[in-house]
C-alpha cells in the first residue's frame, strides 16, 4: 500500500529497518537500532511509527526463533534453521528498508505482532 509521505519520514522510516543491520558489529543491536529510532521520532512521525514497531516486532520474532534454533542444535536441524533464518533476516529487512524509503508500508512475514 503505498502513502503519499514525506522525504524525511521516509528517511526515517528505512532507517528503522536497515538499523537492525547493526547487529552484525553489536549484540542485540538488531533490536537496539530500531528500538533507538522508533522512541526518537514515533511522536513525529505517524510513518515511522508505524515502521519502527513492525521493524521491533520482527526483530523480536527473529530472536525468538532463533533461541529456539539454537535449542535445536542439540538435535542437529537447528544448524540449518539458524543459517536459513540469517538470510531470512537479511533480505526482509534489506526489502523492508528499500519499501520504507520509497513510502510504503511494509508488513514483515512470519512476525509475532507484540507491539501494536
Amino acid at each position: 500500500m503505498a502513502l503519499e509521505q514525506n522525504q524525511e519520514a521516509r528517511n526515517w522510516g528505512m532507517i528503522a529497518h536497515l538499523s537492525s543491520l547493526v547487529g552484525f558489529i553489536i549484540p542485540f543491536g538488531n533490536i537496539i537500532g530500531p528500538l533507538i529510532v522508533w522512541l526518537v521520532k514515533k511522536d513525529e512521525m505517524p510513518f515511522v511509527d508505524e515502521q519502527g514497531k513492525e521493524s521491533l516486532n520482527f526483530q523480536i520474532s527473529v530472536f525468538i526463533y532463533a533461541v529456539i534454533s539454537g535449542i535445536l542444535t542439540l538435535v542437529v536441524i537447528g544448524l540449518l534453521m539458524l543459517l536459513a533464518l540469517g538470510i531470512f533476516w537479511l533480505v526482509f529487512a534489506i526489502i523492508a528498508g528499500i519499501k520504507a524509503g520509497q513510502g510504503e508500508s511494509y508488513r514483515y512475514p512470519l512476525t509475532i505482532r507484540l507491539l501494536k
